[in-house]
């Protein structure tokens, strides 16, 4: 008896009549103690395949299957880094072209950010470097390091990028804060109800502490002016900054709008010169850091003409930009310490963020 092996395997000769194959399979399987029609059914994976599937089959073999991607990074960073390259969607060549012409049009500082953060480390360049096989059959991750690794100090650049994108709203929010501190001291100099409310707060002080060492006092500390929340009535329903409004409403209701002549208090109260000092010192070293690439670039060739001409626009201007700004620091501090003293202060004690007690009067009044 013949198996179904036996039968697939069976040769006809050429000249084989067609008509004939039906009645060879057929005399083979009625000789067979097996119900063909119930091992289809059971095992269907037994089933040859289709001609049509054998077309296809051949068709594939025919065209060819895709090398195999090499990839030599490792795998979660290469992840990470194909999802990255999907949201700047644009070829890689376009992508280091857009960076090097520092065309904030195309690229925006997040995305500069992010290309930042997948450059690759001196480890991945060496892998790199040392593969010899064919460079198109490496992975998107690969390729796009290859591409980083043609520029000298791809990175160095791109961080030059971002600072250059950063730059103009750092230098205007830093103008901006100094401004408003400059109207803040300005505006409490010139303030003559502000004066006439301090003269009030030490007439109430010392008429409390009447009969007392401290019943004569000249004048008090601005942290003294706390007090007038923190102390209350025996009854406990007032306080004494309630007190001292509720008089100045019945004796001299022309004093209570005076919070009109500082506008610009409550905005500097919640600046502090220090945080702006650590501002403008970043902004500076990051200026120096760019212009250091920039002699560095000299030695680049072609490859980073743009870039350098670019750069040049930038650092001419911004160059003018940091020593105004360095120059309107030095006076702002100055008035503000000026404005210290004249309230008979310490500027070291008592920096300007010490204003903030003025803020909490103005408010509760």
């Amino acid at each position: 008896m013949m198996t179904h092996r036996e039968k697939e395997q069976l040769i006809y000769p050429d000249d084989f009549s067609i008509s004939f194959l039906p009645l060879c399979y057929d005399h083979i399987c009625s000789s067979s103690e097996f119900d063909l029609s119930e091992l289809e059914s059971l095992f269907p994976a037994a089933v040859p395949k289709s001609d049509d599937s054998s077309k296809s089959d051949s068709r594939r073999k025919s065209l060819g299957s895709k090398p195999e991607k090499v990839h030599l990074i490792e795998l979660r960073r290469a992840n990470n880094t194909e999802i990255m390259l999907t949201k700047v969607k644009m070829p890689l060549s376009d992508l280091v072209s857009a960076a090097l012409a520092l065309d904030q049009s195309t690229l925006d500082v997040d995305q500069v950010e992010n290309l930042i953060k997948f450059c690759p480390t001196k480890e991945e360049m060496e892998l790199l470097k040392n593969y010899t096989g064919n460079k198109d059959n490496l992975g998107k991750c690969e390729q796009f390091f290859l591409e980083l690794m043609k520029v000298p100090r791809m990175e160095s650049k791109l961080r030059v990028f971002s600072f250059k994108i950063q730059f103009g709203s750092q230098v205007a929010d830093l103008r901006k804060s100094l401004s408003t501190i400059d109207s803040s001291c300005n505006e409490i100099r010139s303030s003559l109800k502000l004066k006439e409310i301090m003269k009030k707060i030490l007439l109430l002080g010392n008429t409390l502490n009447q009969g007392t060492a401290r019943g004569a006092a000249v004048g008090f500390r601005l942290d003294s002016l706390l007090k007038l929340t923190d102390t209350r009535a025996t009854n406990n329903k007032m306080t004494l900054m309630h007190y001292l409004c509720k008089v100045l409403a019945a004796k001299s209701p022309h004093l209570l709008n005076f919070y009109l002549d500082l506008v610009s208090l409550d905005a500097a109260s919640k600046i502090q010169l220090k945080m702006l000092a650590e501002e403008m010192q970043a902004v500076s070293k990051g200026l120096e850091k760019v212009q250091l690439e920039y002699d560095a670039s000299e030695r680049d060739g072609p490859v980073s003409e743009i870039f350098r001409e670019k750069l040049k626009e930038f650092t001419d201007n911004a160059g003018a930009d940091v020593q105004s700004l360095s120059l309107l620091f030095s006076e702002v501090g100055k008035k503000a310490d000026a404005l210290i003293k004249y309230f008979g202060e310490d500027p070291v004690r008592c920096p300007f963020e010490q204003g903030e007690l003025i803020s909490l009067m103005c408010t509760s009044v």
